[in-house]
């Protein structure tokens, strides 16, 4: 008998530090730079965002949304036999944040180790432990996505500093006899690793290039749009689906119009599209599951309904998975 995964569980946590788009307006200010809430709103869809507090890192966020979505499963710490972390804002350079998000949660034991493929990271993530369920290495999955991007930010530079906001996402992946996540598909270019970066690391104790977030807006989004729709495609042509059959698109939630963009190229209604860029903000790994438990908690999204999860992020990184919840 065939071996599939299906999600049984979401999760998610934010910071309770809120800004709205005057809140940050007003901070930016102070440092000599200008915007407004109506440059932010329109070229970006993004109204508020949440910042972490000084010593919180993205383990704590994961583990509170690791929490919520192992009480959604009907699952303790002990089931889980893997966890992977999607992670571009690790709590250390090592050890890996899955292993200290393990600790904390009292998993200890289990195989745990982080994935890095920036805003596709939960993606990428998901269709791993897909993956490791299908081949029996695993049963019981824990998949994060955590991120504080706020520590990575140049305030400086508005073109960047007011897209993006901290946060975690998760799902309890768990081994079915009936099909749940039903196909993805993965791809990366390394030739584009200029448009969106962070060009520093440490050395020799201290920090060697830069440290901030640097990113092209403009080539950014003109390709992810075309590789989010390829993706897509490549994805339901796997399955054997056709864009009709999806119920609601769970799309990263970088940019409302690139969001749209893809909406249309795939023929879907954007009231079939789950939008929460608008509060959170670009929470890169995070802002899928952030999206998803978002969906599911509302009744947005219900049991037995055709979701594509699909995401782009820096390296350049792409992908999308096909799940039936």
């Amino acid at each position: 008998m065939k071996r599939y995964s299906r999600i049984t569980g979401t999760g998610s946590f934010l910071p309770t530090r809120r800004l709205t788009n005057a809140d940050l307006v007003a901070e930016l200010a102070t440092k000599g730079v200008e915007t407004s809430d109506e440059w932010i709103v329109e070229r970006t869809g993004i109204r508020a965002r949440h910042f972490a507090s000084d010593g919180v890192h993205s383990s704590d966020l994961g583990l509170e949304a690791a929490k919520m979505a192992l009480q959604a499963a009907g699952r303790v710490a002990q089931d889980i036999d893997l966890i992977i972390v999607a992670t571009s804002t690790p709590d250390m350079v090592f050890p890996s944040t899955a292993c200290i998000l393990q600790n904390k949660l009292g998993a200890n034991g289990c195989a745990a180790f982080d994935v890095q493929a920036v805003c596709s990271g939960f993606v990428y993530a998901l269709a791993v432990a897909d993956s490791m369920i299908q081949t029996g290495a695993a049963k019981c999955a824990l998949v994060v996505g955590a991120e504080v991007f706020s520590r990575i930010l140049d305030f400086k530079d508005r073109t960047t500093c007011v897209l993006f906001g901290d946060g975690a996402g998760a799902v309890v992946l768990e081994a079915s006899e009936t099909p749940g996540i039903l196909a993805s598909d993965l791809h990366a270019d390394g030739k584009h690793v200029g448009i969106l970066c962070v060009p520093g690391h440490v050395s020799g104790g201290g920090i060697l290039g830069d440290p901030l977030l640097k990113m092209d807006g403009q080539a950014v989004f003109k390709l992810a749009v075309g590789l989010l729709e390829s993706a897509a495609r490549a994805t339901l042509a796997k399955a054997n689906l056709t864009e009709a059959d999806i119920d609601w698109l769970v799309p990263h939630q970088a940019n409302i119009r690139i969001m749209q963009s893809t909406a249309r190229k795939l023929k879907l209604s954007m009231d079939k599209v789950v939008v929460t860029v608008d509060q959170h903000g670009n929470t890169s790994a995070a802002s899928i599951p952030l999206a998803l438990d978002a969906a599911v908690r509302s009744g947005q999204v219900k049991p037995g309904q055709t979701l594509l999860l699909e995401g782009v992020g820096g390296g350049f990184t792409w992908g999308a998975l096909l799940v039936i919840l």
